[in-house]
């Protein structure tokens, strides 16, 4: 995650959230977290266009980072 966050830092904000802390459960409630690790993408608006569990393929995220900053 920190060569994506260094490589898309302009264009996009990496959030990461401690599972473990009660103060974001509602928040992971809220997305339908439910596995660790667990990584999602929205777009500009929101919307989440893209969910990995387990370990990602970072050229996979580049991929789907491309197609939604076009």
């Amino acid at each position: 995650m920190d060569g994506l966050e260094a490589e898309w830092g302009d264009e996009a904000s990496v959030m990461l959230l401690n599972v473990q802390d009660p103060a974001a459960k509602p928040l992971l409630d809220e997305l339908g977290f439910r596995y660790t690790p667990t990584f999602i993408l929205f777009d500009g608006a929101g919307n989440e266009v893209w969910r990995a569990v387990g370990s990602i393929d970072p050229d996979e995220v580049n991929q789907q980072l491309d197609a939604i900053s076009q």
